[in-house]
């Protein structure tokens, strides 16, 4: 397991090293400076994907706590520090922003625990962005419950689940729950957790913890007789946590730094590619309706039925090479025949049919060509097939061109190194029963190919 998880880190460092040579490399060559402002807009993608690589290198698991405000998010990490490093109190909000300290449990994997405000406290756009920000660096949420889901917990958990992360359900404050109604809550919270999934929480998706236990009266018997009654403060009960965080970094804990870093530079490759394509709009135009007048003239004269739809073909790949070539996006010969391929099956059948009509045509207009010699009617039939040909080709070129703007947008985080092949790979390889496994479920269909 653990060679596989090197593996794992190993290939995440190759991909985010090749999309930062690739992009350097565009800098270099001028691309990129000679349009200032495109430079300008992709910087935070830039930094982005040199922040992922250096987290990577530097090897450190980011844990992130959420939950409502007095659920006790700080009082559970500090529980696992062993100290009150981070501020508690008997005030809502005493956690007013993202606070980060380092762990390092067994003296073994290095952590960084995050507080967060409470989530019923973020409000405004500001604070918005904030929680986001975390929840993007975090390669495992912990949420913290302190009872029964209420609505805005179950709204919170849904969305903090939609950010493909990881995540621990806390269960807090145990010690205020006699044994019945914590058993009845703990499996309504396996339930609930899991949000819309059939499936509940595995054993170590749910943890019930009493991070900051609530002074009991003791019973104190003196040695000459007397009997007095004094308040006793439990140690905090996290073991359990510790052990099952102790666990998932151990089984999966490489995969998961791994996986974080790798969903960071597909969303900044994303960006770059959105906004890219956005600033190259006018030039990506001018350069479709040229290869659709190229290729259009090219099938058209071309007297040779299988020469024609060959030339066609070579011409859409290259129109695809040239925007990619636009944009700066990272493609190979081999990509742009897939992209190719894609269009004409992804298009109902569409181009497909163009594709034989023209190929009919062009049979047409070869067998005029050879029969042709003076007579004008067989000239005239030339022409007409040769037109109509035309026609369908510059049809089929502007279609493929205006397919691979898309394409080229949505997909360039694919090839042999790229984010999302990457991505998809580990999540091949993951064992069940393990927390990047539900992951897996969860993310669902989000990974097919172009």
């Amino acid at each position: 397991m653990r060679n596989l998880q090197e593996t794992h880190l190993n290939r995440a460092r190759a991909s985010l090293r090749q999309a930062l040579s690739w992009y350097g490399y565009l800098r270099k060559s001028g691309q990129m400076s000679s349009n200032p402002e495109l430079a300008g807009l992709v910087k935070p993608e830039l930094e982005t994907l040199n922040s992922a690589l250096n987290k990577l290198d530097s090897n450190v698991i980011r844990i992130a706590a959420f939950g409502l405000v007095s659920r006790g998010k700080s009082a559970v990490l500090n529980a696992l520090l062993g100290d009150k490093i981070l501020q508690t109190g008997p005030l809502n909000g005493v956690t007013q922003w993202p606070r980060s300290v380092r762990w390092q449990p067994g003296n073994k994997v290095l952590v960084e625990l995050i507080d967060t405000p409470g989530i019923d406290e973020i409000e405004g756009e500001t604070r918005a962005q904030m929680a986001r920000e975390v929840v993007l660096q975090a390669d495992l949420i912990l949420f913290v419950v302190s009872g029964d889901i209420t609505r805005t917990e179950y709204q919170a958990l849904l969305e903090l689940r939609q950010s493909q992360k990881p995540l621990i359900l806390v269960f807090n404050k145990i010690d205020l729950y006699p044994d019945i109604d914590r058993a009845a809550i703990y499996n309504n919270l396996q339930q609930l957790g899991a949000g819309h999934h059939t499936q509940p929480l595995l054993p170590d998706e749910i943890v019930m913890v009493a991070a900051e236990p609530a002074p009991m009266e003791v019973r104190v018997e003196w040695p000459d007789g007397r009997v007095s009654y004094e308040w006793e403060t439990p140690p905090p009960e996290v073991d359990e946590l510790k052990q099952t965080i102790l666990n998932i970094l151990n089984r999966e804990g490489r995969s998961l730094l791994a996986l974080n870093a790798l969903m960071q530079a597909r969303e900044a490759e994303a960006g770059i590619a959105e906004k890219t394509i956005g600033l190259r709009e006018q030039d990506a135009e001018e350069i479709i309706w040229q290869f659709t007048k190229y290729k259009a003239l090219a099938v058209g004269l071309n007297p040779i039925a299988f020469l024609d739809i060959l030339g066609g073909a070579i011409a859409d790949l290259a129109l695809i090479r040239s925007l990619a070539r636009l944009y700066g996006l990272p493609i190979t010969n081999y990509e742009a025949s897939k992209i190719l391929k894609t269009i004409l099956f992804s298009s109902g059948g569409l181009l497909l049919s163009e594709l034989g009509s023209s190929f009919l045509l062009g049979l047409g207009k070869s067998t005029a060509a050879i029969a042709s010699g003076d007579h004008p009617t067989n000239i005239t039939a030339y022409a007409g097939s040769a037109i109509a040909q035309a026609g369908i080709a510059g049809y089929g070129a502007y279609a493929v061109g205006k397919a691979a703007q898309v394409y080229l947008e949505k997909g360039c985080t694919w090839g042999q190194f790229g984010a999302s092949t990457v991505i998809q790979e580990i999540l091949s390889q993951v064992e069940p029963n393990t927390i990047v496994y539900r992951l897996r479920q969860e993310l669902g269909g989000n990974f097919g190919e172009f």
